[in-house]
């Protein structure tokens, strides 16, 4: 049974599963588990996917302001507080599904040149057009730079540990 402690601030307590949400992000007090904080990152970039899919299959708006919408809208969401997470490979893999999923529709299909078909572009066709860095290497690139803000931290600043005190 989960209880809404407070709307607001998007906080609620699920005293059954033993989780805490705090602004859309799920901290599990029993275990150390990533895999449901990427899971739920990812529905609510579904949302946000299908909320904007028809923008990103207009042929109205230029590829450039469909990969800003995807950057500016879809993107944060998917990896706020990603700097925490510790992938595995198959993490990596879901996030670069839906990374190519979202590319895929603003790209759209291509005319093969030699049967005049349509196909959909294949993964490795992506790096060509999308010359910005994959979904997995932004979260590789955030986690480096918070672990080089955590080592300049200096002793006299006073961290506060994961268990609540304060070193």
């Amino acid at each position: 049974m989960c209880v809404c402690v407070c709307v607001s601030e998007c906080v609620y307590v699920c005293a059954s599963a033993r989780i805490f949400i705090y602004m859309y992000t799920h901290t599990h007090t029993n275990k150390n588990s990533i895999q449901e904080e990427i899971k739920s990152r990812l529905t609510l970039g579904n949302v946000c996917y299908y909320s904007v899919q028809n923008l990103l299959s207009s042929s109205l708006l230029s590829k450039k302001f469909k990969i800003k919408i995807y950057r500016t809208i879809i993107l944060p969401v998917i990896l706020y507080g990603c700097e925490t997470w510790s992938l595995t490979f198959r993490e990596e893999r879901r996030l670069r599904v839906f990374e190519n999923r979202v590319l895929r529709r603003v790209f759209g299909p291509k005319r093969d040149e030699v049967t005049g078909e349509w196909r959909k572009l294949h993964d490795v066709e992506f790096s060509d057009l999308y010359c910005l860095p994959n979904i997995v290497r932004v979260v590789k690139w955030r986690r480096m730079r918070w672990a080089g803000h955590v080592a300049r931290i200096g002793e006299g600043r006073g961290c506060v540990q994961g268990s609540g005190g304060e070193t």
